[in-house]
């Protein structure tokens, strides 16, 4: 018998930021990131919050809710980082928008002489999108609704939140679920037993013609020219 390969781990990654560009100060204040196998979540999650050691401005507060108070009563991001390096380990990351993220995690790990996530290791979800649907939003609020994925419970964005919506995302961007696809996968049923409430075998059809139905065949083809079917 065939053994599937084992399910992949996969690592669902976001985070939130004081802005748009690390090149200009800017911090991230948010690290989250959710374990999928096969494509599901197993449950297994990290997430922090990162003092950014600068001021948080309007505009980026707006989008996340996280206020400068809030963040100084938790750790810098020196003090995540191996914690963070340990969860995601060596396994493929799964990003929205994954050059944004990668470019911010990579300027935090330089500050730490620490090496860069390499983008190859990425799967960026608007590039799945966007060749899944050209020409249409590939945000992930656009996704969520075109996948009717609810979410109710995101008044702001959150970097674990949105992780949880970018799995279900992901999952249907790569085929979504497909009940009972998998049910008689790897099912063995041992020489002369059946599975319980399975109908009765039936026994072999004969399937050479009999002398009449010869019969029947060849007055069939004195009636054609050149029948193809005669030898």
């Amino acid at each position: 018998m065939t053994q599937d390969a084992t399910p992949i781990r996969e690592i669902i990654l976001d985070t939130e930021t004081t802005g748009l560009d690390p090149e200009a100060g800017h911090r991230i204040v948010e690290v989250a990131c959710l374990e999928v196998v096969g494509f599901v979540p197993t449950g297994e999650h990290f997430r922090r919050y990162i003092n950014p050691d600068r001021d948080m401005p309007a505009e980026a507060q707006a989008i996340h809710g996280l206020s400068s108070e809030f963040l100084a009563e938790h750790p810098p991001f020196a003090e995540v980082a191996q914690d963070f390096l340990d969860f995601i380990g060596d396994d493929p990351l799964v990003i929205h928008n994954a050059r944004f993220d990668l470019k911010f995690l990579n300027a935090e790990l330089a500050r730490l002489d620490l090496p860069e996530l390499e983008m190859a290791r990425a799967t960026d979800t608007v590039a799945l999108a966007r060749r899944r649907f050209p020409g249409a939003q590939a945000s992930l609020d656009a996704l969520c609704r075109r996948f009717e994925i609810d979410t109710s419970a995101r008044s702001f964005h959150g970097a674990l939140l949105d992780c949880q919506l970018l799995a279900e995302v992901y999952l249907e961007l790569r085929g979504g679920r497909q009940p009972g696809f998998d049910l008689a996968r790897n099912v063995v049923v041992p020489q002369g037993q059946q599975a319980e409430n399975a109908p009765p075998l039936r026994p072999l059809r004969p399937h050479a013609p009999s002398e009449a139905e010869l019969r029947a065949h060849e007055a069939l083809l004195a009636t054609i020219r050149e029948p193809i079917w005669r030898g």
